[in-house]
């Protein structure tokens, strides 16, 4: 396939001056991202703070007291009510007052010394999600407490000292974040480029670059090289917006993130040209993409974790361009990788990328002719 590079450039400049002459493509193409960042950033955050918490404290002592103390102390959890009736606790968390409740016997504290306490904890279990961190939140800080207040009581020989790596204090947004970025990449490339051709088919300006000298690689060309051009821009943006303003680490290479980026777009670009193709109008492009675009991101892993799926559904995940690059652009933010440790999934992508070009460069050869 020959490739006239001067006509390439004269298609590469209709196209940039074809996005940057409306200022609505301009928002949508460069403050949409950086919208779309801080608002992920801010509301997919499975951590659990201030959660209301109610006590039933039977026992009325100074280490009951200091057991709601220690509860409160870290931020998770603010007390919201009290009472010395199991009853109210139930109708708190009937009506959502609690989300979580702690009822203390009355020998908390005779068999706390004893070594024998126990106290017993309700969670709200219609957010599946926070009950469980909330839980977990709660059995650390019994265990802890038990500890300190009784020594004696932790088994002999056994001193469990548990430390995150990569990630010490555990914070959602930090593991969130990176994957925001594989999916705003994604979702930008995919938009531009799906509907990019049925856009000059509805206004009938294709017609008129096929009876050009184009050829159907040159206009592939034309097509695909700006709205590679913006989304590697949209990468450095949503990549400094994300080490200034939400100061997430970066401990890896910077030229693995922009290899592995280009190879993770051109593979997207693949996908937007195909389902552009296929598409008669830009109504049905923009569905298509969505249609494609959804189940992409369940199972990439962005929000559930592909080891908890269905083996079905994890053996399918491995067809995912973004559940590679999510596992690239986390391990390269938090772990530190580089060219050497990302080469695994890179290969995987860059197959990806390979296959899904060369199947929308036939289709849309075929589309074009």
């Amino acid at each position: 396939m020959s490739i006239s590079w001067p006509r390439v450039r004269s298609l590469l400049r209709k196209e940039w001056r074809q996005i940057f002459r409306d200022p609505r493509s301009k928002r949508i193409v460069f403050a949409s991202p950086i919208l779309q960042l801080v608002l992920f950033g801010y509301a997919v955050n499975t951590d659990v703070q201030n959660t209301a918490l109610y006590i039933v404290d039977h026992d009325v002592s100074a280490e009951s007291r200091a057991l709601v103390d220690a509860f409160t102390a870290g931020g998770w959890f603010r007390v919201t009510g009290s009472s010395d009736r199991s009853a109210d606790l139930m109708h708190a968390l009937d009506r959502g007052s609690a989300r979580i409740g702690l009822e203390i016997p009355p020998d908390f504290s005779e068999r706390l010394h004893a070594g024998g306490a126990r106290v017993q904890v309700l969670l709200d279990g219609t957010n599946s999600n926070t009950a469980t961190v909330a839980q977990g939140y709660a059995a650390r800080i019994i265990q802890q407490f038990g500890a300190e207040a009784v020594p004696r009581a932790v088994p002999a020989g056994i001193d469990v000292r548990a430390r995150a790596w990569y990630n010490p204090d555990l914070e959602s947004r930090v593991y969130n974040i990176p994957a925001v970025v594989g999916t705003i990449l994604m979702l930008m490339s995919l938009l531009l480029t799906a509907l990019a051709v049925v856009r000059e088919r509805e206004l009938g300006t294709l017609d008129q670059l096929m009876v050009s000298p184009l050829t159907p690689g040159e206009l592939i060309l034309g097509k695909t090289l700006p709205v590679a051009a913006i989304a590697l821009i949209d990468l450095v943006l949503v990549v400094a917006v994300s080490l200034t303003w939400f100061d997430i680490p970066f401990r890896g290479s910077a030229i693995a993130l922009v290899v592995a980026s280009a190879v993770y777009i051109v593979t997207a670009l693949g996908i937007g040209l195909f389902i552009s193709t296929v598409s008669t109008t830009q109504q049905e492009a923009f569905m298509s993409m969505f249609l494609f675009f959804l189940p992409t991101a369940i199972l990439s892993g962005f929000m559930y974790p592909v080891h908890t799926m269905p083996d079905v559904f994890q053996a399918i995940t491995l067809l995912n361009p973004l559940r590679h690059f999510l596992e690239i652009v986390r391990g390269i933010f938090l772990k530190g990788d580089g060219l050497l440790q990302i080469l695994p999934e890179l290969g995987i992508l860059a197959l990806m990328a390979v296959s899904i070009l060369w199947l929308a460069v036939r289709r849309f050869a075929r589309y074009v002719s």
